[in-house]
C-alpha cells in the first residue's frame, strides 16, 4: 500500500493554538472566530484551544504573555503569533504569510 503524501494526516497539519481564559471576556468573544477557522481550514490546519488557567506550562513554554493568543506552530517551531484579541483579517494574515495557498 502506497504511503499518503505529506502532510495528509491530521497530526502532520500545522497547529493553531488557541490560548485563552474562561474567565476572560476577549477570549470568549474570539472563540467563534476561532471556531469558523478550524471549519475553514480544515485539512489544511489543525485549532487546538487551550485554557491558559490549566495549562501554565504551556503558557510558560510559548512565552505568551496576553490572552487571548494565537500561535501558529509547525512541529516544535513557532511560526508566527497574535496576542491579544483578534481579528479574522489579522488571522487570515498570519495564516496566508506562513501557510501554503
Amino acid at each position: 500500500m502506497k504511503a499518503p503524501p505529506a502532510r495528509t494526516r491530521s497530526r502532520d497539519l500545522p497547529v493553531l493554538l488557541f490560548v485563552g481564559q474562561a474567565r476572560s471576556g476577549p477570549s470568549r468573544r474570539m472563540e467563534s472566530l476561532v471556531a469558523w477557522v478550524k471549519v475553514n481550514q480544515k485539512g489544511r490546519l489543525r485549532v487546538v484551544e487551550v485554557d491558559g488557567d490549566r495549562r501554565h506550562d504551556v503558557v510558560r513554554r510559548l512565552g505568551i504573555t496576553e490572552f487571548p493568543s494565537l500561535v501558529l506552530l509547525d512541529g516544535r517551531r513557532v511560526l508566527g503569533r497574535l496576542e491579544g484579541r483578534a481579528t479574522g483579517s489579522q488571522i487570515d494574515e498570519l495564516l496566508r504569510a506562513h501557510l501554503p495557498a
